[in-house]
């Protein structure tokens, strides 16, 4: 008597792998690729092969993100030194024997070219969480101590080529991980006080700082630059403060309600530099006005809270603090690049999630939004 067996079908095939992503972080994500996606067409219709490369890009992070989602968190855990020791030497090597290209020794060859900063902003993290994973329930000041220093080092390197967005960047996620893993506020607040007093007493003394021949001892003659043009674009309005001027333009032009989709006379007349990358911001200022730039931030508010949502709920102290410092990730990168295009913080070369052109910041994006999925996928699957 034979036996007949029923195929299941495609779609239970699939579930199992499906089961347990977050949709209401997939669906914040869906509404901020639909805002690059529409932005990109007009900032970059005309601009090469912008529009459809950024399609590419966000199916290429979505790929990621779907693979780094099906790799448990434990497993993160266990690659979180090799990643972060890998990074380092790579820092290291590029330090001795980078690639320069206008000015900046950031690249290296290893068979192709890469930026070796880029993979400290999943490393920083993933290590650091790592590190305080293995201290849980004994905790000292002295453990707190060595975290500073596996931030400070790669930090410092980078620094060095120079690279001062990516520094930032990678400065931000470490030092959030160190904030989460329970950093006393004593030691919070003298430094918070010590630089809110630095940049009141640079504003006050803009005119000697910035003055002609005067050595800032700390920071390159370039970023220097950038901070005087920030305190007052309207010195070089057509060198220096070109950029910073021209997006404030576009965002005030765009008023309440906008111009209009691909009615963007700044951006289509190209007054405003680099639209499809750092400043795009200003593009869809410029269009979408006031209630998109709310309508924006919103979708980015819930992405940053679903985060941290997913990090709260966390089982293990390693999920929770790399979830957290992913989060800022996002945070980091909305709030700088809003900032530098508002001339609020110094053009700094960062990206805004999901809306600007780049490849590698899309695979980081990527590489993070498939760690909170991992996180949050492990939680789901625990509790069914």
């Amino acid at each position: 008597m034979s036996a007949v067996f029923n195929q299941p079908s495609l779609a239970r095939r699939l579930l199992p792998v499906f089961q347990g992503f977050d949709g209401f972080l997939a669906f914040a994500v869906l509404l901020l690729g639909c805002a690059g996606m529409l932005t990109m067409y007009s900032s970059g219709y005309d601009h090469g092969t912008r529009f459809v490369d950024h399609g590419r890009n966000m199916l290429l992070a979505a790929f990621i993100m779907f693979v780094v989602a099906q790799v448990p968190p434990q497993r993160l855990m266990v690659a979180a030194v090799p990643i972060y020791t890998l990074g380092v030497a790579l820092l290291v090597a590029v330090a001795l024997f980078g690639i320069t290209k206008k000015g900046a020794q950031r690249w290296i060859n290893v068979g192709v070219v890469i930026q070796p900063s880029e993979i400290l902003k999943i490393a920083m993290p993933l290590m650091l969480s790592w590190w305080f994973q293995r201290r849980e329930g004994q905790l000292r000041p002295l453990d707190f101590i060595v975290a500073t220093l596996l931030l400070a080092v790669p930090v410092g390197l980078i620094m060095k080529q120079p690279d001062l967005g990516t520094a930032l960047l990678v400065l931000a996620t470490g030092l959030s991980v160190i904030f989460f893993a329970g950093l006393s506020w004593k030691l919070i607040l003298p430094p918070v006080v010590i630089g809110l007093v630095v940049v009141a007493l640079i504003v006050g003394f803009e005119s000697q700082l910035c003055a002609n021949g005067f050595d800032w001892k700390i920071l390159h003659d370039y970023q220097k630059q950038r901070v005087c043009t920030l305190l007052d674009p309207t010195k070089d309005p057509l060198g220096k403060g070109f950029h910073i001027i021209q997006g404030m333009i576009a965002i005030g032009s765009g008023g309440v309600g906008g111009k209009g989709f691909m009615q963007g006379t700044q951006t289509h007349l190209e007054f405003i530099p680099e639209r499809t990358t750092d400043f795009i911001f200003a593009a869809y200022s410029e269009e979408f006005g006031l209630a998109g730039n709310l309508a924006l931030i919103a979708a980015f508010i819930f992405l940053i809270f679903r985060g941290l949502a997913i990090a709260l709920d966390a089982p293990t102290l390693f999920s929770r603090l790399l979830a957290g410092a992913v989060t800022m990730i996002f945070f980091t990168y909305a709030f700088v690049n809003m900032g530098m295009v508002s001339g609020i913080l110094p053009v700094v070369g960062v990206p805004l999630p999901f809306i600007s052109y780049g490849g590698t910041a899309m695979v980081t994006l990527g590489l993070g939004l498939g760690i909170l999925m991992s996180i949050s996928r492990a939680k789901r699957l625990i509790q069914s």
